[in-house]
């Protein structure tokens, strides 16, 4: 009897398969992901040390499909948001942005700035949701945006909120070390954080946790607050805070979260009052 012969595997847990077309298809999105002004197929192809004739048909089904976008007139390809929906739609992301969208939107129009919201994705945050200020001006984070947690005010909170495995893992080789870990400490004693951006001059950016039905951190709430200075009355950046601690709560509790700290927390259902019998009255 003769055993039927199986390709060479490197390790008996992981099969080295192989799919060229595919790997060049994720090798040309990751490329593309660190560029935000686009590559043409020439300038991918030197990058990644191939040939136009390898990538070219990658990258017309790529684009055919919805996840690269061709600028007519520069003939360079951009990475779209097709992959950010689909993230959407394959993790709890979807359902937290659900939630949290009108909460997002009455804040920016309560304080008059805008604000984001961001997970943990990897070794990174991501902003999957922003909503803009309704004022004349306003500063805004672009979505799909990635922030480093330990320079980030979102990041050290979610960093803050983290679990004690979870975040020893995401601080590992950041740089930092006992000073950022006294600083996330800080973090979790006062519930939010509040330093300046490390993006931009000029901008103080305040952000809350909010909280999964479990009890662990899910996203961080985050406004990157401008000071008005034209003399108009506007909202403080400490009533912004207080109004983004409201909103945060507001988006933890629609998700199924409650203070597991308070002892007299008793849920309730609301339900009707049963319909009382009209007792016969004889005639």
């Amino acid at each position: 009897m003769t055993g039927r012969k199986t390709a060479p595997r490197e390790d008996a847990k992981t099969p080295a398969y192989s799919a060229p077309a595919l790997e060049k298809g994720i090798d040309v999105i990751e490329l593309l992901g660190t560029e935000p002004s686009g590559l043409s197929i020439g300038e991918m192809a030197t990058r990644m040390g191939r040939s136009i004739s390898e990538l070219f048909r990658v990258v017309v089904v790529l684009d055919r499909r919805g996840w690269l976008h061709k600028d007519p007139a520069s003939d360079r390809y951009r990475v779209t948001y097709k992959l950010l929906e689909v993230a959407h739609r394959a993790t709890p992301a979807q359902e937290l942005t659900h939630v949290a969208g009108p909460h997002m939107h009455a804040l920016a129009a309560r304080v008059e700035q805008s604000c984001h919201l961001v997970v943990i994705n990897g070794s990174q945050g991501l902003v999957v949701l922003r909503q803009e200020s309704p004022g004349q001006t306003g500063f805004a984070v672009r979505l799909g945006t990635s922030v480093d947690l330990a320079s980030s005010c979102s990041g050290h909170v979610l960093l803050a909120f983290s679990g004690d495995v979870e975040r020893a893992a995401l601080l590992d080789g950041a740089k930092g070390g006992a000073t950022l870990r006294s600083r996330l400490d800080r973090v979790r004693a006062q519930g939010h954080e509040s330093i300046p951006s490390a993006r931009m001059a000029g901008v103080s950016d305040i952000s809350c946790p909010v909280f999964g039905f479990d009890g662990q951190v899910v996203a961080a709430l985050t406004i990157p607050f401008l000071e008005a200075i034209d003399g108009a009355p506007h909202c403080t950046q400490a009533e912004a805070l207080e109004a983004l601690k409201a909103t945060a709560a507001s988006i933890s509790t629609a998700l199924g979260w409650y203070d597991r700290g308070a002892e007299d927390f008793v849920p309730t259902l609301s339900v009707a009052a049963p319909t009382k019998k009209r007792r016969a009255v004889g005639g």
